[in-house]
């Protein structure tokens, strides 16, 4: 039997919180290791029980979801930790720096419960959660305000397949979609992608969807 996702759930509507308790000690494969009502009590109960993924609600009070994801993405005690981010989907500028400090994906708060328990699996897996019907927006959003902006000539580093990688990536393909598009083995999409976050200084794969819209290698 495979280990089960362990998950720390941060908002602060006990009723949201009550629900997803439910959900995740209900379903096989995950496990709901700790609750919190706000960031300070996030942070808290990562370092307690460090999770695989917490899921982070936006607006909190007190320590508020975006200060507690940029504490938790300075500390290399907690990288381990997978973000993806409760949002109402506002594209304010509140979910625009959430992105930039690491959010591995965003996952809106009227999603059904199916949707979240995929979230969680892909987010765990290393990937990005790109859902095209929500996150384009977003993505066009902050390619536009130029919050990642990477001059033209950072992407002469990259070979003609990276570059190939970066379009796919940038079209929230998964390691096994650009293996199978490229005709190559999973691990080696893995290593095309770990080249590019490294050669791009790129925090995660969120961040080289954006530089990939940002260099034009996405499509209308």
């Amino acid at each position: 039997m495979s280990t089960p996702i362990r998950v720390v759930v941060a908002d602060d509507q006990p009723l949201i919180r009550s629900g997803l308790r439910v959900l995740l000690e209900t379903e096989d494969g995950f496990e709901m290791c700790g609750e919190a009502a706000d960031g300070a009590e996030a942070l808290a109960r990562v370092r307690e029980c460090r999770p695989d993924v917490l899921l982070l609600d936006v607006r909190m009070p007190g320590v508020d979801g975006l200060t507690a994801l940029e504490t938790l993405t300075a500390d290399p005690d907690l990288a381990a930790t997978r973000v993806l981010v409760l949002t109402t989907f506002d594209l304010d500028e509140y979910v625009h720096r959430a992105l930039v400090a690491g959010a591995a994906g965003f996952l809106l708060k009227d999603s059904d419960p199916a949707t979240l328990l995929r979230a969680l699996e892909v987010v765990h897996a290393g990937e990005a959660l790109l859902a095209p019907s929500v996150t384009r927006r977003l993505i066009a959003d902050v390619v536009r305000r130029g919050a990642l902006r990477r001059p033209a000539r950072a992407l002469t580093v990259l070979t003609a397949r990276e570059r190939e990688v970066l379009g796919l990536v940038g079209r929230g393909a998964t390691n096994g979609e650009i293996a199978a598009e490229l005709v190559i083995s999973p691990a080696t999409a893995r290593t095309h992608v770990g080249r590019l976050l490294v050669k791009l200084d790129a925090r995660d794969r969120v961040q080289l969807v954006v530089i990939a819209h940002e260099a034009g290698l996405v499509g209308p």
